[in-house]
């Protein structure tokens, strides 16, 4: 264990305020990179089961982070459960096992991507605690007795989902590993006592094969579970008291309207994710018929249905949905709940406001409140339903002021061959009346949706130092429906890549873009995307900056560093990357260490050494072969890094980097 000895203790005061009407800021300094990009000041905040108790955890006043727990009634007393050294070990989840137990989830630094994850409980009075999971795989083999004899799990458990019984149980879930990679191919559910540490069976009977996804109801029992072969995804159901799973769905993983479980209700009725005029809905299943409903419960046109669903653990009800669409909303199905909502929204206005049910939902006395914006970080609140008073326990970011922020908004442009294309434009504040320089702001996956109109840390930073950004959701992106998503499907440097260049011409066309002044940038396949942005399109792109980034498609295939399973590299992969063989010459044109020579302008490239999504590898190929014909090319390595900036340190190093590289190479350019 890499974290602090254990040490209850009581708070300092810590000022829990009633909200107020945001202030108007008169014109400052710019905001600091600190101020964006340090680890949230509080986080992963949760109510108790009965909505007496709320944990978070916090940054104290020096730098260590810690997990504490609050009276609802009285958020005054507080206690602290434990603290952590900075940059050693994060909180990764908090969760609550009972109405006085605590579960929590910590994250050991030190190895990069690799790091591990450890899982601890606690008495809400600090007692009791136990070492239930030890995530680091050097300790066990030397320490097996030891571990043994303390049923502390090893390594192939992980924390998977609370039991909503009042009991201390858990359900872990336990790797079944591939004998050919590194990675899973498959898993099971245990029920693990969290007092006494006694491990025994989620379920009797067997279980389908190579098991990615497990569903279970509200007493915990396991009641579907996702399996995948050979590129086919297959949905199994059971009844509490089977022993037998029955297939009810199978389809090609790739496709993004597929049946997806997401939760039970106290009867005869499971709601899932499936395809509705193009898009994903949410659905009624019924268990008794085996039949989806004919109409969807939320349809989003335009959008895929991707939210959460909110159960009442007494009554055994679906009281609510949260859901995207262009922005965050909730549908209340109980009539109290809406009027919270409404109440919420009334005091809260010009923000969205989400709030959450512990699993007694509607005999709770608080509710737990989300607040933000695209130019307000997230902010918790407290509100009391019997008096409808709002309590704040803090802001993420503090240190942001809303004036300093720019506008967001959510658009759709016309790529070349007519698709449209949606994107999130964030333009500086003040809303300059020229056109300024701009970015285009790529996100990875890229079979993911990239972002969300809410305040973005990454967007807001660029568009307080003056440019505008753009982000566009290109195609292959997920979240807007079967077709936008299989359109990128062997596009990488083709068509995916055009939307991009297309984004900044629309940009100019707007008004908004100094058509001499536009860079690309992002990471992981954005990173990708911004070598390729370079060399494909350099009438449009100046500059750019890539972290993390892909830069030979064939590497993928073949790096032994990589993470990537063996059934992704031979299904889903080659369908959706290309085919290393039958596609080769298209992996040629298309690799960015192919056509390094043609890469001529300024060019800001940073890797994590600890990389196992995208190995260092492609990297160090990528610089000694550009730098032989460009001189403008730097290369920055962070040791302890992976896929992606762990450390707060490493943050705040790399975004001043970043714009000193961009006020030489985009703002001060002519």
């Amino acid at each position: 264990m890499r974290f602090l000895p254990f040490n209850l203790r009581r708070l300092p005061v810590l000022a829990v305020v009633a909200l107020s009407a945001a202030p108007t800021f008169a014109a400052a300094p710019l905001p600091p990179i600190a101020s964006f990009f340090e680890t949230p000041r509080i986080d992963m905040v949760a109510l108790s089961p009965k909505g007496g108790h709320v944990a978070m955890a916090i940054i104290l006043p020096d730098g260590k982070q810690a997990i504490v727990v609050r009276d609802t009634v009285n958020p005054q007393k507080a206690t602290m459960l434990a603290e952590f050294e900075a940059n050693e070990v994060g909180v990764y989840d908090i969760h609550w096992i009972n109405e006085k137990r605590l579960g929590y989830t910590v994250k050991n630094f030190y190895k990069g991507d690799r790091s591990f994850l450890d899982e601890l409980a606690v008495d809400i009075d600090g007692e009791n605690q136990r070492y239930l999971i030890n995530g680091d795989w050097e300790v066990p083999r030397a320490q097996l007795k030891s571990n043994i004899v303390s049923r502390t799990l090893q390594p192939e458990y992980r924390y998977f989902g609370d039991i909503a019984d009042d009991s201390d149980d858990i359900l872990v879930e336990k790797a079944i590993w591939s004998a050919t990679d590194r990675g899973a191919k498959s898993t099971r559910l245990f029920r693990l006592n969290t007092r006494t540490q006694y491990l025994g069976p989620a379920f009797e009977g067997s279980q389908p094969p190579t098991i990615y996804t497990w569903r279970t109801d509200q007493d915990g029992a396991p009641r579907s579970v996702s399996s995948q072969v050979k590129g086919r995804c297959i949905t199994y159901y059971r009844t509490p008291d089977a022993t037998q799973w029955t297939e009810i769905d199978s389809g090609s993983c790739l496709q993004d309207k597929r049946f997806t479980p997401l939760g039970f209700d106290g009867g005869n009725n499971m709601y899932v994710q499936a395809a509705y005029n193009g898009q994903a809905a949410l659905f009624r299943y019924d268990l008794k018929t085996m039949k989806l409903d004919q109409q969807p419960l939320v349809e989003t046109p335009g959008f895929d249905f991707n939210g959460s669903l909110e159960f009442d653990q007494k009554t055994r009800r679906l009281v609510g949905v949260h859901l995207q669409t262009d922005a965050g909303t909730s549908v209340w199905f109980d009539a109290t709940l809406k009027a919270a909502q409404a109440s919420i929204d009334a005091a809260l206005p010009g923000t969205i406001n989400q709030f959450t049910c512990p699993s007694d939902c509607l005999g709770s006395p608080v509710l737990l409140v989300r607040r933000g914006s695209d130019r307000r970080p997230t902010e918790y609140v407290l509100y009391h339903r019997d008096t409808g008073m709002l309590t704040g326990l803090g802001s993420s970011h503090p240190g942001i002021k809303l004036a300093q922020m720019g506008q967001r908004s959510f658009h759709h442009y016309h790529a070349r061959d007519g698709r449209a294309i949606p994107a999130y434009v964030t333009l500086p504040p003040g809303k300059p009346a020229v056109a300024a320089p701009t970015i285009v702001l790529v996100h990875g996956g890229p079979s993911v949706r990239g972002g969300f109109w809410n305040w973005d840390d990454e967007a807001q930073f660029l568009a307080s130092r003056g440019y505008v950004v753009i982000q566009p959701e290109f195609r292959g992106s997920a979240g807007f429906g079967a077709d936008h998503l299989e359109a990128g499907f062997k596009q990488w440097g083709g068509a995916m890549q055009d939307d991009l260049a297309d984004a900044a011409q629309w940009a100019v066309k707007q008004g908004w873009a100094d058509r001499s002044r536009i860079a690309i940038m992002g990471g992981s396949y954005g990173g990708y995307a911004t070598l390729m942005g370079l060399i494909k399109d350099p009438q449009i792109f100046r500059t750019g900056v890539s972290w993390a980034g892909v830069t030979d498609l064939g590497l993928m295939f073949t790096s032994v560093m990589s993470d990537a399973s063996e059934e992704s590299r031979g299904y889903s992969m080659r369908s959706v990357i290309g085919d290393p063989d039958a596609d080769a010459e298209m992996f040629r044109k298309n690799s960015p260490l192919q056509r390094a020579a043609e890469l001529k302008q300024p060019l800001l490239l940073v890797h994590g050494a600890k990389d196992s999504r995208v190995p260092i590898e492609h990297a160090a190929r990528f610089y000694s072969a550009v730098k032989m014909n460009n001189p403008n090319v730097r290369l920055i390595t962070y040791s302890e890094e992976g896929h992606g900036w762990m450390y707060e340190s490493t943050r705040l190093a790399f975004w001043k980097e970043v714009e000193a590289f961009l006020d030489t190479n985009l703002k001060q350019a002519r």
